[in-house]
């Protein structure tokens, strides 16, 4: 990671990143069959290491470098450590005192597992028409309907929900939620696997008890402000992905006998390491940029986040499958390292806003600013 030296960072985030690699070296990351207590056994450690607290108090450029070496060492340890951040992010961002007392530090020390509930069947991308309902009950809210594609949503402790309570059509009338793990009317209604596992599933609430966050109404802002918050990370995360692509590749090249020399010999090798190289700079110059960006709170960021997001992901997925070309059939072999990667890197172009939805930010803004 070259690019630990950047003017983007601070001594404090070269300190942070020896820590966390220091961490990662203590660990074995092979991972067992059930990906659930593997999932609860990485957060407890994260916790430990008071590596959580990033998640509910650190800068974007801290978050984003943990993704990133998290990453190149274990997806699944991304994940663990991605969702503490994302689950909490409405409590970190628009919670009351008492929220944040009670939640944040359950989820830094590793004591809480959190969810981030807004997909729902019907409704990905299109998050301004979620159709789960809130209705009031006494001094708390009554929440009935469906959320999918919830990571965590086999082990959470705690949910941020949201839902329709009203107030007006689309965006306007969504409000976001406190929903415990354990609430009465809240089940796993299917397991959903996928090819890179993680805790993903399907979930009923039927009239399952909430806490209101922030104001009603205002949901669909609370939870644009916290993905916004940590989509530059996701780029990172691809960034740690593509990395270890590429020092696979080249450890693999520079030791696989080809004729009289290497695989790493040939024009051909060299010239496509020479592009995963490229590609991978270019990805850590714009997560750099927009989480620096994002620090300093001085202007909107979301066009430097999504076009972060965008490169990143995408170039990552590239370098990844250039990798697995490279290593011939041991790359689509389960348990190489390049086969994992590959498995990996393909949801990140898809949650907290698919490339689709990057290029859409990009192109509004630009045509925003040109209309002024």
């Amino acid at each position: 990671m070259n690019w630990l030296d950047w003017p983007f960072l601070e001594e404090r985030h070269r300190e942070l990143h020896a820590r966390i690699r220091d961490w990662c070296r203590t660990r074995d990351f092979h991972h067992g069959a059930n990906v659930d207590e593997e999932c609860r056994s990485l957060v407890c450690e994260l916790g430990a290491a008071g590596l959580l607290e990033l998640c509910t108090d650190g800068d974007v450029r801290s978050l984003a470098m943990a993704r990133a070496l998290l990453a190149s060492c274990s997806g699944l340890a991304d994940f663990a450590f991605a969702m503490q951040g994302l689950g909490s992010g409405a409590i970190r961002l628009h919670g009351s005192d008492a929220q944040k007392g009670e939640w944040l530090p359950k989820v830094a020390a590793g004591e809480a597992i959190a969810a981030f509930a807004l997909t729902e069947p019907d409704t990905g991308s299109d998050a301004a028409n979620i159709a789960m309902t809130a209705r009031r009950d006494g001094d708390g809210w009554l929440l009935d309907g469906e959320k999918s594609y919830i990571s965590n949503g086999t082990i959470a402790d705690l949910l941020t929900v949201f839902a329709r309570t009203g107030e007006g059509d689309g965006a306007k009338g969504i409000s976001a939620f406190i929903v415990r793990g354990d609430e009465p009317g809240l089940s796993v209604a299917e397991r959903i696997e996928v090819i890179a596992p993680h805790p993903l599933a399907r979930l009923n609430f039927d009239g399952v008890r909430a806490e209101l966050i922030g104001e009603p109404g205002n949901g669909f802002r609370i939870a644009m402000e916290t993905l916004t918050l940590f989509r530059v990370t996701v780029g990172a995360a691809a960034l740690g992905f593509a990395a270890r692509a590429l020092d696979e590749a080249i450890a693999f090249a520079a030791s696989r006998r080809l004729g009289d020399g290497t695989l790493a010999d040939h024009p051909v090798t060299q010239a496509k390491l020479a592009d995963m190289a490229t590609a991978i700079d270019a990805s850590a110059l714009l997560v750099a940029r927009a989480a620096w960006q994002q620090d300093r709170g001085d202007r909107d960021n979301r066009r430097a986040a999504a076009m972060a997001k965008l490169h990143a992901t995408e170039e990552a997925q590239k370098v990844i499958d250039a990798a697995v070309q490279m290593h011939g059939g041991l790359g689509v072999t389960k348990g190489a390292k390049v086969e994992e990667l590959y498995r990996e890197i393909r949801a990140l172009r898809i949650y907290e806003g698919a490339s689709e939805v990057q290029r859409q930010i990009i192109a509004r803004d630009l045509l925003k600013e040109h209309r002024q």
